[in-house]
């Protein structure tokens, strides 16, 4: 409350102290409900949504054909999610038939109405991308072809298109909004792409079929998983160079990143070793393992407090939900058919 001399000048002003109380009260930031979590079923051409507070299902949302990465708008009232009309393949699955490249693009959803509200296109088979801080764009891996789109979110519009190395897969958009990293799988190597110029800016080599690719909150380092090398690469994110490497359990498979919000650890999905490694960044060193995750965990995400860690594990048709304080499975979230790649509202 406002002291008495505070009061009286309020008064002199001709506003009242409750009236001072009530702006207060106005301004005040709303409570916010517990965050979501968003799981692409690239099987079924499905969104999941969970309740990250009691891991439950929400909705259902049709998206296109084979969803795969999703990234959330900075307000998190937009979900993007890359769409593909490109049969399935790899991993002992033939792709068969044609390419639908009419659907292709990345789908654009409305979280509150958790409907579909539209599809822009952005290039040939887009499998991931990342939201650019700043810029309102969207970099996105075209896998076939061997780009990386740049794409306005908001029109749609279509930026540039950047060639990078083959079979591009990781993307991450460096913090400050400067650099997007994209990976390689095919070149071994990861591009780092400005999103402004439309231009590379360097490469760097990496350990053997790089994946997925995730950015410290500072921008300092860039960690890349290599799924045929059971191992990560350490690039410097600022040099855009090559570091170290860390070599993980032999039979692991690693194909997501996702960083703690302290910048001090990484948490890598093990594929078919059916883990999730913890890495100490400044050791560089494993410090942890969770074992029995699911069968080929992939995408995974933090929620906000650090907490839990959801990991898509696609063949179990579920989402593995990760205490990070005992690293233990706590749960398992059933989804939709082959579930990808994981977002949560922060």
């Amino acid at each position: 409350m406002p002291t008495v001399r505070a009061r009286a000048l309020l008064v002199l002003a001709g506003v009242s102290a409750a009236t001072l109380v009530a702006a207060r009260a106005q301004a005040a930031p709303p409570r916010t409900s517990p965050p979501l979590a968003f799981v692409s079923n690239e099987g079924d051409g499905t969104v999941t949504v969970i309740d990250t507070a009691r891991d439950a299902v929400l909705a259902t949302i049709p998206v296109g054909k084979r969803p795969r990465g999703l990234r959330l708008d900075r307000s998190g009232t937009q979900l993007y999610v890359a769409v593909s009309g490109s049969p399935r393949a790899g991993s002992g699955v033939t792709a068969v038939g044609l390419p639908d490249r009419s659907a292709d693009g990345i789908a654009v959803v409305d979280v509150a109405r958790r409907a579909l509200v539209s599809t822009v296109a952005a290039g040939a088979d887009p499998e991931t991308f990342d939201v650019v801080p700043g810029s309102g764009r969207l970099v996105v891996s075209n896998e076939e072809a061997g780009t990386a789109a740049i794409v306005d979110a908001a029109t749609g519009a279509p930026v540039a298109s950047v060639g990078v190395g083959a079979e591009p897969e990781g993307v991450a958009a460096r913090p400050d909004g400067r650099v997007v990293a994209v990976t390689s799988e095919g070149s071994d190597r990861v591009d780092f792409v400005d999103p402004a110029r439309g231009v590379v800016l360097g490469s760097a080599g990496t350990c053997r079929r790089p994946r997925g690719v995730a950015f410290t909150p500072d921008g300092a380092l860039a960690v890349v998983a290599c799924e045929d090398d059971a191992s990560i690469a350490i690039l410097d994110g600022r040099a855009l160079r090559a570091v170290s490497t860390v070599p993980l359990p032999p039979a692991t498979r690693p194909m997501g990143v996702a960083i703690s919000a302290d910048g001090r650890r990484a948490y890598v999905s093990g594929g078919r070793a059916g883990t999730v490694l913890v890495v100490d960044l400044a050791r560089l060193e494993v410090t942890g393992r969770v074992r029995d995750v699911g069968e080929r965990p992939w995408g995974l995400a933090l929620t906000p407090d650090g907490r839990k860690l959801y990991v898509a594990t696609g063949p179990s048709g579920d989402v593995a939900v990760i205490d990070t304080a005992s690293l233990t499975v706590k749960i398992r979230v059933r989804t939709g058919a082959l579930p990808w790649g994981v977002a949560i509202s922060g």
